[in-house]
C-alpha cells in the first residue's frame, strides 16, 4: 500500500490513511500474524501514535494474510522461552492488546480466515467486528494449558453474556462465521473477501460524524460498562458536558440549520 507508515522490520504492522480513517495493518505472513514479541511491540507503537492523532476519526484493523486475521500467540517462539522469558514478554504483549482497546476513536476489526486466541482478542478489543464467510473465531487457550490473556475473559462476557462466554472458553471450540454472527461473536457477516472493504466503508460512514462526539460517546459507553444505571447516567452527563460547548457542537447545529455538510473543527 502506498503511503504506509511501517512499525517493525521485515514482519511489520503498518498504518495507512484513507481520509479521516486509519487502517491498522498486520503483516506477518510467514506465521499467519501470530503475535510474536516483535509484532506486539510494533502494534503497541502504532496504537500509541494513532491515539494521539486528532485527525483520525475511525480505525480499521486488517490483515494482509489470505487465510488468517491473526492466529494468536506465537507458540513456536514461546516454546523456546524460559519462565523468565515469558514473564518479561507479558507486559509487551499486553501493551499490544491494551493499545487497540484504548484507542479513543471508534475501531472496527475486519476479519477473515482464522481469528483464534489472541487474534480473536484483538478483534474483541475493537468496537465492532466485520467478518467474511471464511472467518473462524474462538478462544482455544485452555486447550494448550493457559487462559485467554489478551482481554478475552473480560471482553467476551461483555459482548455475549457470562454463560455463552463460559461455554466458548471452557470448550475451546472454534466457531465458523455464520454461527459467530448468530451468537453475536461478530457484528456483521459479509461475502467472502469483502471484510476489509465493508469495514472501511463502515468506518467512512462513522468518520463523517463529529470527532469530538465520537470520542466522547465511545468513552461514555466503555467506562459505563459495569456501572449501575444512576452512575452510568452521571458518567453520560459528564461526557455530554464535555461536548456541549465544543466547536463541533456549534458547527453541527449551524450546518443542520443551514442545510449543509458540517466542517468539523474537531475541538
Amino acid at each position: 500500500m502506498s503511503g504506509m507508515r511501517r512499525f517493525g522490520a521485515d514482519e511489520w504492522v503498518g498504518v495507512a490513511r484513507h481520509g479521516f480513517v486509519a487502517e491498522l495493518v498486520m503483516d506477518r505472513p510467514k506465521a499467519m500474524n501470530a503475535m510474536s514479541t516483535a509484532m506486539a511491540d510494533a502494534l503497541a507503537q502504532a496504537c500509541a501514535e494513532l491515539a494521539t492523532d486528532r485527525s483520525v476519526r475511525a480505525v480499521v484493523l486488517t490483515s494482509t494474510h489470505e487465510r488468517a486475521f491473526c492466529v494468536g500467540a506465537d507458540l513456536k517462539e514461546r516454546n523456546s522461552f524460559t519462565d523468565a522469558d515469558l514473564m518479561r514478554q507479558r507486559p509487551r504483549t499486553r501493551a499490544a492488546y491494551t493499545g487497540v482497546l484504548e484507542l479513543p476513536m471508534p475501531t472496527i476489526a475486519a476479519v477473515h480466515g482464522f481469528a483464534l486466541g489472541g487474534g480473536y482478542e484483538l478483534a474483541l478489543a475493537c468496537d465492532l467486528i466485520v467478518a467474511d464467510g471464511t472467518a473462524v473465531v474462538g478462544l482455544p487457550e485452555v486447550s494448550v494449558g493457559v487462559i485467554p490473556g489478551g482481554g478475552g475473559t473480560q471482553l467476551l462476557p461483555r459482548r455475549v453474556g457470562a454463560a455463552r462466554a463460559a461455554e466458548l472458553v471452557f470448550t475451546a471450540r472454534r466457531v465458523p462465521a455464520a454461527e459467530a454472527g448468530e451468537l453475536g461473536l461478530v457484528d456483521r457477516v459479509v461475502a467472502d473477501g469483502q471484510d476489509r472493504a465493508e469495514a472501511l466503508e463502515l468506518a467512512a460512514a462513522i468518520a463523517r460524524n463529529s470527532p469530538v462526539g465520537l470520542r466522547a460517546a465511545k468513552r461514555a459507553m466503555r467506562l459505563g460498562q459495569g456501572l449501575d444505571l444512576r452512575a452510568g447516567l452521571d458518567l453520560e452527563d459528564g461526557a455530554w458536558r464535555s461536548v456541549a460547548f465544543s466547536g463541533d457542537r456549534a458547527e453541527g447545529v449551524a450546518a443542520f440549520n443551514e442545510k449543509r455538510d458540517p466542517n468539523w473543527p474537531g475541538e
